[in-house]
């Protein structure tokens, strides 16, 4: 007699939670190789398209990665010569002009008090205009030392790119070796539906979000310059990264039209509007076109598994970035499984229930 559903999960569910604990106490140790291991295999996901591509026209594989590899590293340098340099100076300027829009936020606070006043309404904002000042002082200062710090980091940064890279070139080399090597041991009937569900998944999402990135963060910047928004090239990178994690791009335009309608109201509710634009077209126009319906995933469930995916990327030792960056596939992927199991059952519910009524026959 089958143990029930309750019992058996009842038992499954502390073997899953000491297995996860034992996994986090093995990975800690070892961090940050298991994040540039992550971070290495979502490149080669990502360098695999095109790979495959030139090989399905005949090009010899090790020679489509060393193409593909040579074109990605010379468009990454020739970036990061052409809009790095535009990115730090109005960064610097940005920094700059804090104080300033602090100052100004405190005018705004005490506009607000003396209208309050002026109606009989609570008008208690001394604490808050202080508070508030003080806060984005202190973030201001913290933001401007991390930025020096950078400089202290550049030599760990650049061995663990060299790291990633080296990782990605091995992955793309021998990547169905070591696919078929970890698919041996999964159950011969979940092989097809595990190597399917997660190749589809993760190289439809990566790559449909860095092309939406990118065309987001090309169109912003063309909207940002013809409306002489300052800050535009900064702000619109900054507005398409963020694109990477679902709604961050979202928040990320509110808070830099908050911070721009501190100094002007006008430039504010120009970057708002104009950012809402161009990102309804990416989303309404290019992205169903990209991506179509390839999570499967309610909205309801992208806002519950975000802030899982970016604690479980903390305790693993992963960062939280990219336990954010991974959660929505990841999600996906188990979401898929979960189906797929529980229509694998579905032809025995009416056996058990001919079982337990027999004498409907």
């Amino acid at each position: 007699m089958p143990w029930p559903i309750w019992l058996r999960w009842s038992l499954a569910l502390p073997l899953v939670t000491l297995n996860l604990y034992v996994l986090r106490q093995l990975l800690l140790p070892l961090a940050p190789f298991p994040a540039l291991f992550l971070t290495a295999a979502l490149i080669a996901f990502l360098l695999d398209i095109p790979i495959s591509w030139l090989t399905a026209k005949g090009l010899r594989r090790w020679l489509a990665i060393l193409l593909v590899t040579l074109v990605t590293v010379s468009t990454l340098v020739v970036a990061g010569i052409t809009l790095l340099p535009l990115l730090i100076r109005q960064l610097a300027q940005l920094i700059n002009a804090l104080p300033g829009w602090l100052v100004a936020a405190e005018t705004w606070i005490n506009r607000l008090q003396e209208w309050a006043v002026q109606r009989g309404l609570p008008s208690d904002f001394g604490d808050l205009s202080s508070d508030l000042i003080s806060r984005l002082s202190r973030v201001a200062s913290e933001f401007s030392q991390r930025l020096l710090s950078i400089l202290g980091t550049t030599l760990t940064t650049t061995i663990n790119t060299v790291i990633v890279v080296v990782l990605a070139v091995f992955f793309l080399l021998g990547g169905e070796a070591i696919t078929a090597g970890l698919v041996r041991w999964l159950p011969t009937e979940w092989r097809d539906l595990v190597v399917t569900t997660i190749t589809r998944t993760f190289r439809g999402y990566f790559a449909g979000q860095v092309v939406l990135a990118l065309i987001l963060s090309a169109g912003q910047i063309a909207v940002f310059t013809l409306l002489g928004i300052p800050y535009g090239v900064l702000f619109a990178v900054l507005i398409g990264i963020t694109t990477l994690i679902p709604y961050a791009s979202a928040l990320t335009i509110v808070a830099v039209s908050a911070l721009l309608a501190v100094q002007d109201p006008r430039t504010g509710l120009e970057i708002l509007a104009a950012a809402i634009v161009v990102g309804q077209i990416v989303d309404q126009v290019i992205q169903p076109n990209l991506m179509g319906n390839l999570l499967g995933l309610q909205p309801a469930w992208l806002l519950i598994v975000l802030p899982l995916g970016a604690r479980a990327g903390d305790l693993f030792g992963f960062g939280s970035l990219l336990g954010l960056l991974l959660a929505v596939p990841v999600a996906s992927c188990i979401k898929t499984f979960a189906d797929a199991w529980q229509e694998g059952f579905q032809p025995q519910a009416p056996q058990l229930q001919a079982a337990l009524n027999p004498e409907q026959e």
